[in-house]
């Protein structure tokens, strides 16, 4: 059965085709991983951070052929393909630097023996199930503080981004991982599920939808395995005032049209106090407008297609949705002609409740601004929706804008910055956002033994 296959989405064009495992095949993958965690396990700190330190160096050497992957095979123009690159190789190399300390013992305080101790130990063999969006960065994700522990990987990778899956299989095995450390599987749903609750599975990470966060989470749970989730998100960008609104504009367009607007993290609801909202939604939708599509493997694009015809109708069909019901369509709101999955940059206002728009992820170039009166007013809004990924303020009041960043129900929020990404910072939402932390020394907490060793004489 064929289900990966690369399909260049900026011309409608099959690159190549991927046969899934087999029954076999995914015993192999599983037998392999588990019994490459009893030798990876057992291998010294420094010798892993060694390994991640040249898996780091490879994504430095090889960022041309991996950044042309993946603007092939999800459309992302080449010099944010580049970017990614460069983020990712970032974090490979923050665990290689950070990674033997975050592992050594923690004395504990406490009365009654010669010592206590806590020890991070690995567990085991985990799955990860990794989205397009971001090919390389997610992995980057999940799969350094894991090996940097000892733990193996399964990963299973996006059926549209299988050429891009396999560059860093393959990368890892050039920088000295052992091939049973990381197994890149090309398998279906139902045998993650299967492979979820085999007992030499641990844990399972997940970045994608609700629909398929609430499906890995209902087996990994009937299978008590811990998981960690990165869902959606209806990020807001909430501008109380500026003294340069070319810039606050600028930085709005940035938020949310990078990467075709296709980040959980996007700048998806834009808030503007009443006395600056005029201006601002003017000059935002010419600056939208003015965001043309292109090839993304001209370095001049800045905004490429979606990852596929049907990402592009349904953001299509999220949009009529709300212009039937009474929404303002500012700019855009329609597909590009021709044979790419390009979708016109889009601002959507008067959006109300009654439309997929105000309760839906908008995962496209496509967003929507609201007037309100006041921080208060916006916090109210805000805070108005099932998801809590991440959110920003803008304001010349630092000291305002950190009270309302402080009350936004989200994991992350920023002031006078949108969704910025740093191997030392934490990354994670709440409520339908998912559950869990990445990056940084809490990227090595999700998946590890915090083991007590306590000593008493006799």
């Amino acid at each position: 059965m064929t289900i990966y296959k690369s399909v260049n989405p900026a011309n409608g064009t099959t690159v190549k085709e991927f046969e899934t495992l087999d029954t076999p095949g995914v015993e192999r993958a599983l037998a392999s991983a588990h019994a490459g965690y009893q030798t990876w396990r057992a291998t010294s700190p420094g010798h892993r951070a060694d390994t991640l330190r040249r898996v780091a160096d490879l994504y430095t050497e090889r960022a041309d052929e991996l950044a042309r992957s993946i603007s092939i095979e999800m459309g992302k123009p080449l010099t944010e393909a580049l970017g990614e690159v460069q983020l990712s190789s970032s974090i490979y190399q923050y665990y290689a630097d950070q990674g033997p300390a975050l592992l050594e013992e923690e004395r504990l305080d406490v009365p009654g023996a010669e010592e206590s101790v806590l020890q991070r130990k690995p567990i085991g063999a985990l799955i990860g199930v990794m989205p397009w969006n971001f090919p390389y960065y997610q992995v980057a994700r999940f799969a350094a503080p894991n090996l940097m522990l000892g733990n193996t990987i399964l990963l299973k990778h996006a059926p549209n981004c299988p050429q891009s899956a396999l560059l860093m299989e393959e990368i890892f095995q050039q920088a000295g991982l052992p091939a049973d450390a990381y197994i890149n599987i090309f398998a279906t749903n139902e045998q993650i599920a299967d492979m979820i609750a085999d007992p030499r599975v641990q844990g399972v990470s997940l970045t994608g939808s609700e629909r398929a966060g609430t499906s890995v989470a209902e087996t990994a749970g009937r299978n008590l395995k811990k998981v960690v989730l990165e869902l959606g998100g209806s990020d807001v960008f909430i501008v109380l005032d500026t003294d340069d609104m070319d810039a606050t504009v600028e930085s709005a367009t940035r938020a949310r049209l990078s990467n075709a607007g296709q980040a959980c993290n996007a700048a998806k609801r834009i808030l503007v106090t009443e006395q600056y909202y005029d201006e601002f939604v003017g000059k935002l939708t010419a600056s939208f407008a003015a965001t043309k599509t292109g090839d993304p493997l001209d370095e001049k694009t800045s905004l490429g297609p979606l990852s596929s015809q049907t990402a592009a109708d349904n953001l299509i069909e999220q949009i009529d949705d709300a212009v039937s019901k009474g929404a303002t369509l500012l700019t855009g709101g329609k597909k590009v002609d021709g044979p790419g999955a390009y979708v016109e940059p889009t601002l959507l206002a008067d959006v109300t409740p009654d439309m997929r728009a105000y309760a839906e992820e908008l995962f496209g170039p496509a967003g929507v601004v609201y007037k309100v009166k006041d921080a208060e007013e916006a916090i109210a809004l805000a805070n108005n929706s099932a998801f809590g990924l991440s959110g920003s303020v803008w304001s010349t009041d630092l000291d305002n804008a950190k009270t309302v960043a402080e009350q936004l129900d989200v994991g992350m929020a920023f002031v006078n910055e949108h969704g910025t990404t740093l191997p030392g910072l934490p990354f994670g939402g709440v409520k339908r956002s998912g559950v869990g932390r990445e990056l940084g020394p809490w990227g090595m907490d999700e998946f590890v033994n915090k083991k007590l060793v306590r000593v008493s004489k006799k």
